[in-house]
């Protein structure tokens, strides 16, 4: 194999467990299919909670409600690089030097489990998909470019498991699915795009922080790019070349200013408008906050009022 791997080859060939053991983690001592580890990318773990599927090559963080493969990994623990600076490290980090270095083994197959999307029904049918987005702040938005996904999923032996999500769907006509327990893609990943303004658009990194911009600028008419996942900045940077003026709301810790920064290297003129939610990670914490805020004061004015006896007189 040449010195150089690509990032297909790093998803389908890079052990994440022997990428793990490299950097100085190992799992702690259980049966079964996944790894399981304390978790390198939150400091607060107190019990392990960070699970590795070596043979579908995913990981997921039960503290954090996410996963995805070796380069979101890299992604989510090397903060400060971005998606080439990412790749490198990993390469690094999993080849030995050129004199002891070791051909990578390829994944040995494993049966994925298939997902079948069933039905699709507006936003609202469902109690418990309309409390999600409620306690996201984000129900009124989401009406209008959310759908009910219902889906059921297939193991190795046939046996079936059905389930429902909020879902947004991307230019691969894949879906994002969100609940209260779980977030993933089902389809191909690629990002979102909606037509508006010709000259002007604005651009997240995930459709909740999209609706919730939405939340407090309901008449924009900004075409949105929505990148699905921060893996997919290339694509983003792509699609904002047709647009004179570009608006960037990413999350504000390492990750998202670092895509902010490799956004405006690539296109100057773009801007970082994450001040908007000054103090919050993103815009979506901003929003609940502010709905939190509004629902203590009108609880605080009702008790008011309840406790206010007036006097009358015939």
């Amino acid at each position: 194999m040449s010195d150089f791997i690509s990032a297909k080859e790093i998803k389908e060939q890079v052990s994440i467990v022997d990428l793990l053991s490299r950097l100085g983690y190992e799992p702690v001592p259980r049966h079964g299919r996944e790894k399981v580890y304390i978790s390198m990318i939150r400091e607060d773990d107190t019990s392990p909670s960070f699970t590795v599927n070596d043979d579908l090559g995913v990981w997921f963080d039960h503290g954090l409600r996410k996963g995805g493969n070796i380069i979101d990994f890299g992604l989510t623990y090397w903060k400060g690089l971005d998606f080439n600076g990412v790749l490198d490290k990993i390469r690094q980090v999993s080849m030995m030097s050129t004199s002891e270095k070791r051909p990578l083994r390829p994944r040995k197959s494993v049966k994925l489990p298939h997902y079948i999307v069933e039905k699709v029904r507006d936003i609202g049918t469902h109690p418990a998909i309309t409390d999600y987005l409620k306690s996201r702040a984000v129900f009124e938005p989401a009406k209008k470019y959310l759908s009910e996904v219902y889906y059921f999923l297939e193991d190795e032996k046939g046996e079936r498991k059905n389930y429902f999500a909020a879902g947004w769907q991307n230019e691969n006509n894949g879906w994002e699915v969100r609940n209260k327990y779980f977030k993933g893609c089902h389809g191909s990943k690629a990002i979102t795009f909606i037509s508006g303004n010709l000259k002007k658009t604005s651009v997240f990194e995930g459709f909740i922080n999209f609706l919730s911009w939405k939340v407090e600028h309901p008449d924009r008419d900004d075409s949105i790019i929505v990148l699905n996942s921060v893996a997919l900045l290339r694509a983003g940077i792509e699609k904002g070349k047709a647009f004179s003026a570009i608006d960037i709301f990413f999350d504000r810790d390492k990750t998202g200013l670092g895509a902010t920064k490799e956004f405006i290297k690539a296109l100057p003129y773009a801007s970082d408008r994450s001040a908007a939610y000054d103090g919050f990670n993103d815009y979506n914490n901003k929003v609940k906050a502010d709905a939190e805020r509004l629902a203590a004061a009108a609880h605080r004015g009702k008790d008011f009022f309840s406790s206010v006896k007036v006097p009358f007189r015939r």
